[in-house]
């Protein structure tokens, strides 16, 4: 961080250059009902139009309330716009009629309230935005209880659910808050007064959400959300115009941890601290070259005491600085306003308390202006330590790169030798230099410091007078050995950070190269099993460990199976089972390397998401004496969050494709159900019906009325029968039961066939078949093409009016055979004309005149697709009435001898009998 602070920060200036083109918002913010916010929005506005604004009342509720109305004269009212809404009609807001009139100033009441369904947005407040990013200033009025983050703590204090709330961001968007207050008891007088409700609904509220306790929390809740606001707003304008701070206006403390082992010891008396004053409080770790040195235990500590911090409320600020920590902190805590700061006392070597100023001690002098305060804690360990040399990788690399410091320095004499034999310099310490500078740059600070200590010898014993001793002759020697050692520890010390940086940097890029490379894969899979296989290999081959995810077989179901592994594993021991148990009902980590049942062979972590958690990680090591370092835990955890969204993401998508199957389902069964009950039943009725008159009356009926029921019962009987056959055909073409048995078919028999079976349905309608003569032989099925015609002739009658024209005319076109099939009705809509070949749909305009299950069109398809043809519905010619065209493929007949040409008596008299 910098220390300048003469400068405006940037991203509050950019915040501030984003509200110019915007309107300005204005709350009135009141602890409840009846505290006059509405009369104080209004009276607010009367200033304004008195300056020459333009205000229009948009939206206000004045409950009945005469002082209010009064207010509202002399206002320009926005009409509201009627909404019909479950055969009620509502008043909402006309949102378009205020944007095409542009005010200055729009009064909104009731920023929570909510719209009708029908309007264009769901929350009132999303309309304000929307009026706002117009350019057009909103007055509007809030009560606290309808803060999202309050609705709980209203609950708790007036036993009241309260329904309709909003955002807190809503309350961020707010140039100004006015809090408009009411002693609880005018407000109980105004309430008996019949100010705020009806008497009846005074005496209820009063008893109820009305209490003088309740109204006192909820407006101690408003005061402080308002302070809250207020000091938002103080923060913003010093950050925007740069003043340095700390104004006192509000206490807030900073507490400053390191890797110390007493860290959670002062979080918690910060904690107290804060807790005592009732103020927040911020704990705050500045990140330094020294962490990327720090050991195991030490970045294990400091991850536990930030996140016990975040525990117990604070807010968690990581900082990246330099190596005057004690001025970064104070340059935050100056740009946070803060008051206090809480630092603790560090226990230091007897050469750092003379050469080296601690963060405290920085603090206490450059703190003139907050009130800073070191505490002494037990067992702090010194400020951050380097990599000690218990890591077998560490020492490994420390003696290499003293060995190639060794090397490295007698080659750069070697190279010195030679330059001063051919070369004459008059001065050779650049070649050790560079020499140093490669050891820091490759190997690090450590080595690089050797090298610079063997340089100097060297370069004394061999290059300088008296040479091949040790002592310096010249004082330019002398100066010459002295900037040397300064020059090259220097520049030695700043390639070792260098070279740390560059190694913090590759770690990083690693980490998120094994995050992004998960990512990709759970983001390729297609199902919950992909999801999780790539999840387990990922763990597995990322921390070369075993892993598993545990899952419940269904979702909040109390046990938990073994859904996917690696390598594939289906069995645990008791004591995994328990610690997985336990780990699910109590949503936190548990078995090996936790405090809970850590002789488990298998780590296990909640995946946990927006709904809860979901399932469990399990990770096991092959080596389970060695616990998992820092770097391990947070790449565990982020694949474990990332493994958690995608196992969601992937129970939603088969959630939502459940419930579309279900839904589908659902229509269906509706679809049969009152196609049976409407369809099925009327030809029944009429069965029953002429059946039971001819049983009744008997004899005395006349034979032309007998003749007329009798023939009732066959009509409305063929018609339950071809309904019924219907259903039996759609089951046979769902299941693929049902196979074309193709034979060489002539098509006038097929169309004389079908016109004969519907002889009584076509009785009241004119048709007209038109065969071509060059209308070849049919490859087909004749008695699933004389269904095929049946429906489509059954379906032109429904729908054609009575002496109406039916025409059917058949021939070849463009090598297939093209049957057309018009009636004269009222037409199929453009955008209907494919739906009607689906199950049970019918044109809804028509469905209360006609009779039908809505499948003869639908199984027409099927048949005709099982015989390669095609089948759409147009226009009829002269834009008036439907056709059904039919497009076969045609297949050239074999050749055939004389003495086949001979014709079969049988077949001729009864053709296509064969079929029936």
């Amino acid at each position: 961080m910098s220390d300048d602070t003469t400068r405006p920060e940037p991203d509050a200036l950019l915040t501030e250059v984003r509200k110019e083109n915007r309107g300005r918002l204005k709350i009135f913010l009141g602890a409840a009902p009846g505290v006059g916010k509405t009369y104080a929005m209004l009276q607010a506005a009367h200033e304004r139009r008195k300056e020459g604004t333009d205000v229009l009342a948009a939206v206000v509720e004045t409950h009945g309330r005469q002082e209010t109305e009064a207010l509202l004269r002399g206002l320009v009212i926005l009409p509201r716009k009627r909404i019909g809404y479950r055969g009620r009609v509502f008043t909402e807001m006309d949102l378009d009629a205020l944007l095409q009139r542009r005010p200055t100033l729009a009064l909104m009441d009731e920023l929570a309230h909510t719209n009708v369904q029908g309007s264009r947005h769901i929350k009132r407040w999303q309309d304000v935005e929307e009026i706002l990013d117009a350019g057009i200033d909103v007055y509007t009025t809030l009560n606290i209880q309808h803060l999202e983050s309050l609705n709980d703590i209203v609950e708790r204090i007036a036993k009241v659910r309260v329904r309709e709330t909003l955002p807190d961001k809503v309350l961020e968007m707010a140039d100004e808050i006015e809090l408009v207050d009411l002693p609880p008891d005018a407000l109980i007088q105004r309430l008996s007064e019949g100010k705020v409700y009806v008497p009846e609904q005074a005496r209820r509220a009063v008893h109820h959400f009305f209490s003088r306790g309740n109204l006192t929390a909820l407006r101690e809740l408003a005061m402080r959300t308002a302070a809250e606001r207020v000091d938002t707003e103080m923060l913003a304008y010093m950050r925007a115009h740069a003043v340095p701070g700390p104004w006192p206006t509000r206490d807030r403390l900073m507490v400053c941890l390191d890797d110390g082992a007493g860290g959670q010891a002062l979080v918690r008396t910060a904690r107290r601290m804060a807790e005592r004053a009732r103020i927040p409080w911020i704990a705050v770790h500045v990140e330094t070259q020294a962490d990327d040195r720090l050991d195991e235990d030490a970045r294990t500590r400091l991850d536990d005491t930030l996140r016990l911090a975040q525990r117990l409320g604070a807010e968690v600020v990581t900082l990246q600085g330099g190596p005057l920590v004690a001025r970064d902190l104070i340059a935050y805590a100056r740009s946070r306003n803060v008051t206090r700061i809480l630092v603790g006392r560090e226990r230091r070597g007897a050469w750092q308390r003379w050469f080296v100023r601690s963060v405290p001690q920085g603090l206490l002098r450059l703190g003139r202006d907050f009130e800073v305060t070191v505490v002494g804690t037990e067992a702090r360990a010194t400020a951050p330590r380097p990599l000690r040399t218990q890591e077998e990788t560490s020492r490994r690399r420390t003696l290499l790169g003293l060995l190639w410091a060794t090397a490295a320095v007698g080659a750069a004499g070697a190279v010195a030798r030679v330059v001063e034999l051919f070369l004459p310099l008059p001065n050779l310490s650049l070649v050790f230099l560079t020499a140093v500078l490669l050891i820091a740059v490759r190997f690090g600070l450590w080595p690089a410091l050797y090298a610079v200590g063997l340089s100097l010898a060297v370069y004394n014993y061999f290059f300088t007078a008296p040479y091949l001793t040790f002592s310096v002759y010249h004082q330019a020697d002398i100066l010459t050995l002295m900037f040397f050692v300064l020059v090259a520890v220097i520049t030695g010390n700043l390639a070792g950070r260098v070279r740390a940086q560059l190694d913090a940097i590759r770690q990083t890029a690693r980490r998120n190269a094994n995050l992004y490379e998960f990512s990709r894969k759970v983001a390729a899979a297609a199902s919950l099993d992909d999801v999780l296989w790539a999840a387990v290999h990922h763990v597995s081959s990322t921390l070369t460990a075993r892993s598993l995810v545990l899952l419940p077989p269904q979702p909040r179901a109390p046990d938990l199976t073994i859904a996917a592994g690696y390598p594939p594993e289906d069995r645990m021991s008791d004591t995994d089972w328990a610690a997985a148990d336990w780990a699910w009902k109590n949503e936190r980590p548990a078995g090996w390397g936790t405090d809970t049942l850590p002789a488990a062979g298998y780590l296990f972590m909640p995946l946990r998401t927006g709904r809860g958690v979901i399932g469990l990680l399990g990770v096991a090591f092959d080596r389970p004496g060695k616990a998992l370092s820092p770097e391990q835990q947070r790449l565990l955890g982020a694949v474990a969050d990332q493994s958690a969204v995608a196992i969601e993401r992937a129970q939603l998508a088969g959630d939502i494709e459940e419930a579309r199957l279900l839904s589908e389902t659902e229509n269906l069964r509706s679809a049969l159900l009152s196609s049976i009950s409407h369809d099925l039943r009327t030809p029944l009725v009429s069965i029953i019906g002429s059946a039971t008159t001819l049983s009744e009356v008997g004899e005395r009926v006349s034979p032309e009325d007998r003749r007329e029921l009798v023939g009732t019962v066959l009509e409305e009987a063929n018609r339950l029968n071809r309904f019924v056959q219907n259903l039996l055909d759609m089951t046979r073409l769902g299941y693929g039961a049902m196979q074309p048995r193709r034979d060489w078919t002539d098509l006038h028999d097929v169309v004389g066939r079908a016109v004969q079976r519907l002889r009584d349905v076509l009785e009241p309608f004119r048709v007209s078949v038109d065969i071509a003569p060059e209308t070849p032989l049919l490859w087909a099925d004749p008695v699933l093409m004389e269904q095929v015609l049946v429906n489509v002739l059954d379906n032109a009658a429904k729908y054609s009016p009575a002496n109406g024209l039916i025409v059917v005319e058949a021939g070849p076109r463009d090598g297939a055979l093209e049957l057309r099939v018009e009636d004269d009705g009222p037409g199929i809509p453009p955008d209907e004309r494919e739906l009607v070949f689906d199950m049970f749909y019918r044109v809804k305009a028509r469905d209360s005149r006609t009779a039908g299950t809505g499948l003869g069109l639908s199984i027409c398809r099927g048949l005709i697709e099982a015989h390669g043809g095609t089948i759409a519905a147009e226009e009829g010619r002269g834009q008036r009435g439907a056709a059904i065209v039919l497009r076969l493929p045609l297949v050239a007949p074999p050749a055939l001898d004389a003495a086949d040409v001979e014709p079969d008596p049988v077949a001729a008299q009864q053709p296509g009998d064969e079929g029936q």
